[in-house]
């Protein structure tokens, strides 16, 4: 196999197109400088089939460059123009697909290595006879490869869902076009128009394929079965590209190989496939109707004997008590809303600064400010009971007391939950001191409850603590109808200009995207222990942390929560948990599921 032996670069391309050319499917042309030289040679850096680059537009929303193969480059009016095909799939990518002329793009490459040539295929006398194999958008550097081999010196099957593209530039013997639909070609798949006798019959010599890793498999599966070698280009998560961080290794007889330095292209006999595991059915057999695909999916959610309309809270602290919103929001179409922290005596909250923007989120120190439990029953809560969505009232103290006080006065106006907040991190009393241990945390609860014996009791649990099970557990048998979790991660900021902590309280509550996989991680773990518990003795989970699309809420709902609050990403685009919702029903529609029973749980190991 080739190998550049030119040093890649790190420059700044500029966007000279950017085209849908099937549904998800983009054309994107960049240009930059080739007069970038090596600092060791001063050689000017090539750009060859099989290569990648790491691309980032600028500014992103994304942290790593998206690894994005190479379907041509040529050199035009004394720059290079690259073409690549890229596939909408999350955000970084959505970030791509969307540039405009002009827009500027972070490009480290050309990376890799190439497909090697047959030693043969540049004779004048004919030569090797040449399978390429492409799927999907992993059609894009083979389809540049074929397109710069001799004309008519090979074959060339390309599967698709729908539609084709990237073969333009080809100039094939033969060209083979499978579609899962039907809309182009053979309506089928790969498979079906090519396998180990055909490959034997064809008298091919060798084969250069790239696309998803079942097909990989599968062309590796059929050219042993010919005694035929192939030329295999793999993906892999990637942070660097440059083969620095280890993360996108890929496992070989010869031990692992890092698919950006070593890779992207592997002699396919070396590659060790891994047999997925099969995908969970959730669905019992015989009761799910032959419609069910196609109707309207039951969103509904009971906790603690309370009804939700869906899954979706707005969590406590980031919706006020759920009016604010209404001028831009349909409030109404949420599931639930948790009040403002609440406290036995109004709070001004904390001095100082209180928010503080960070990568991924936000720092806060607000302190609970509030106008008190008596003001919130005679006020806000008349407000909030006119509302749709189940009215959860946050409760917060400082000492046992202010809390069983708060809960008697609750109790007393018949809110419908209570979430028994003991895990804030932002107040100097009370707050996350009771969340912390498990005696504490389990005196608190049990005297919430006498105190309110009738109001089903959430308790809000904090990601600080040494024990989050053991807490978890105290709570559960001093008498908690459900959990929530997480709160804030405790952090803290520090002002350089003046050399001290930025907030009055030098610690504060991390939120937002950052703290996602933190809280799927103790969601999961809480949910994995209560399975182990008799099934009298469960209690729900409501998972929150770092949700902001209807992706994290099916993630947090297979490991095992009952309902999602959402919270930060509500400030970065305040119509998000309404997304949340059409998304999970439209998820639930595409699979199949009935109800969030259907796929609850389903990560749980």
């Amino acid at each position: 196999m080739s190998c550049s032996a030119i040093e890649p670069v790190f420059t700044h391309a500029q966007t000279l197109s950017c085209k849908e050319i099937q549904p998800n499917i983009y054309e994107v042309k960049l240009a930059y400088n080739p007069s970038v030289k090596s600092e060791k040679d001063g050689t000017v850096h090539l750009v060859e089939p099989g290569q990648f680059f790491m691309l980032r537009r600028e500014p992103s929303q994304v942290l790593l460059a998206r690894p994005i193969s190479v379907y041509w480059a040529e050199v035009v009016d004394q720059q290079w123009q690259v073409t690549f095909l890229i596939l909408l799939k999350g955000q970084g990518t959505q970030e791509l697909c969307s540039l405009s002329a002009g827009d500027k793009v972070s490009v480290i490459g050309p990376l890799g290595n190439t497909f090697p040539r047959p030693d043969s295929i540049v004779t004048k006398n004919g030569g090797v006879k040449v399978c390429v194999v492409g799927g999907g958008i992993g059609v894009a550097p083979v389809a540049g490869f074929a397109a710069i081999l001799p004309e008519q010196s090979y074959d060339f099957y390309a599967g698709f869902k729908s539609g084709s593209y990237g073969l333009e530039k080809l100039k094939a013997n033969k060209l083979v076009v499978t579609t899962d639909d039907g809309s182009c070609g053979i309506k089928g798949m790969i498979p079906q128009v090519l396998d180990a006798a055909t490959l034997k019959n064809a008298g091919y010599q060798v084969v250069y394929a790239c696309g998803p890793e079942p097909l990989l498999a599968y062309v590796q599966e059929i050219c042993g079965e010919a005694g035929i070698p192939c030329y295999l280009s793999m993906e892999s998560a990637m942070a660097c590209g440059m083969g620095a961080c280890l993360g996108c290794t890929i496992a070989t007889t010869e031990g692992n190989r890092r698919c950006c330095a070593d890779g992207p292209v592997f002699l396919g006999e070396i590659l060790l496939f891994q047999k997925k595991a099969p995908v969970k059915k959730l669905v019992v057999e015989g009761k799910q109707s032959a419609n069910s695909a196609r109707s309207e999916p039951d969103l509904r959610v009971k906790i603690a004997g309370v009804e939700f309309a869906n899954p979706v809270i707005a969590a406590s602290g980031t919706f006020g008590y759920g009016s604010e919103y209404q001028p831009i929001l349909e409030v109404n179409r949420l599931g639930g809303i948790c009040s403002k922290g609440l406290t036995l005596e109004g709070r001004p909250g904390n001095g100082g600064v209180r928010l503080k923007e960070t990568a991924g989120g936000i720092i806060n120190s607000i302190g609970l400010e509030n106008p008190g439990i008596k003001h919130f029953v005679d006020h806000e809560f008349t407000q909030m009971r006119q509302l749709s969505p189940v009215t959860i009232a946050n409760l917060s103290g400082s000492t046992i007391e202010s809390y069983v006080e708060g809960a008697k006065l609750l109790a007393q106006a018949a809110v419908p939950m209570i979430e028994l907040n003991i895990s804030c991190p932002n107040v100097k009393a009370g707050g996350m001191a009771f969340g912390l241990e498990c005696n504490a945390a389990s005196a608190v609860t049990a005297a919430v409850r006498d105190a309110a014996p009738n109001i089903p009791l959430m308790v809000k649990l904090s990601p600080n603590a040494p024990d989050l099970i053991g807490v978890a557990d105290a709570v559960r048998q001093a008498g908690a109808d459900a959990l929530s979790l997480i709160n804030t991660v405790q952090s803290m900021s520090i002002d350089i200009y003046k050399g001290r902590p930025l907030f009055d309280n030098v610690r504060a509550g991390l939120s937002g995207p950052a703290v996602k996989p933190l809280a799927l991680r103790m969601v999961f773990d809480l949910v994995q222990y209560m399975n182990k518990l008799p099934e009298s003795q469960r209690i729900p989970v409501v998972g929150l942390g770092g949700i902001s699309c209807w992706q994290d809420a099916v993630e947090f709902i297979m490991a095992g929560a009952s309902a999602i609050q959402v919270g930060t990403a509500t400030f970065a685009n305040p119509r998000c948990m309404t997304q949340i919702i059409d998304g999970l029903a439209a998820f639930m529609k595409e699979r199949g599921y009935q109800k969030l029973d259907d796929f609850r749980g389903l990560a749980q190991i």
